[in-house]
């Protein structure tokens, strides 16, 4: 049976079902909703979107890149949060991170973004909250702030329109916040 199909390869639901038996062997296995629930519908949909979007980076073109480590492209857990669970889940892997350099290797921060960010939040990068880095001092660090969010943006929403492009979702396997999916929780 077949989960998806990513550029008409198909992720079988043996696959899903390897991923759910890994995850549900882990340590934080205690946490995890009980199979069979809506919850746990849920929690197979997701798994569904990450071993899709790890299909769709292993697609790219990525020979000769060389790859950035994992602190380089998600430093922190608000860059975590910002790029998305299925997108931060890639860019654990090789592939992932590959794709991420390929996507956003020009991907650039002008002097006047720079200017405005260090106007509206001048104390951001003072190692003494009440005395501010004058912009020449703090340059460097906002514009590698401002760029390496700007990279997780667009890379984001590259996997995001990649996705689209490639995949089909098989019935019972919808994106878990697609509305239209008898589990989505998620109401206006």
């Amino acid at each position: 049976m077949t989960a998806a199909l990513v550029a008409g390869v198909a992720v079988t639901v043996a696959e899903v079902d390897a991923a759910e038996r890994a995850l549900r062997e882990s340590n934080g296995a205690w946490a995890l909703p009980r199979p069979g629930t809506s919850e746990g519908r849920q929690l197979r949909r997701w798994l569904t979107q990450l071993l899709v979007a790890e299909r769709v980076v292993e697609l790219e073109d990525v020979s000769r890149q060389s790859v950035p480590s994992i602190e380089e492209v998600l430093p922190d857990m608000t860059a975590r949060l910002e790029i998305g669970s299925i997108a931060a889940a890639v860019l654990t892997t090789t592939a992932g991170r590959a794709a991420f350099a390929v996507v956003t290797a020009d991907v650039d921060i002008t002097d006047i973004e720079i200017a405005d960010y260090h106007r509206r939040n001048p104390g951001r990068f003072s190692s003494r909250r009440s005395v501010p880095l004058p912009l020449d001092e703090a340059y460097l660090l906002i514009a590698e702030h401002l760029r390496s969010a700007a990279q997780r943006r667009v890379f984001r929403q590259w996997l995001d329109a990649r996705c689209a492009e490639l995949v089909q979702l098989s019935p019972g396997y919808e994106h878990p916040g697609d509305p239209r999916q008898p589990d989505n929780t998620h109401r206006h």
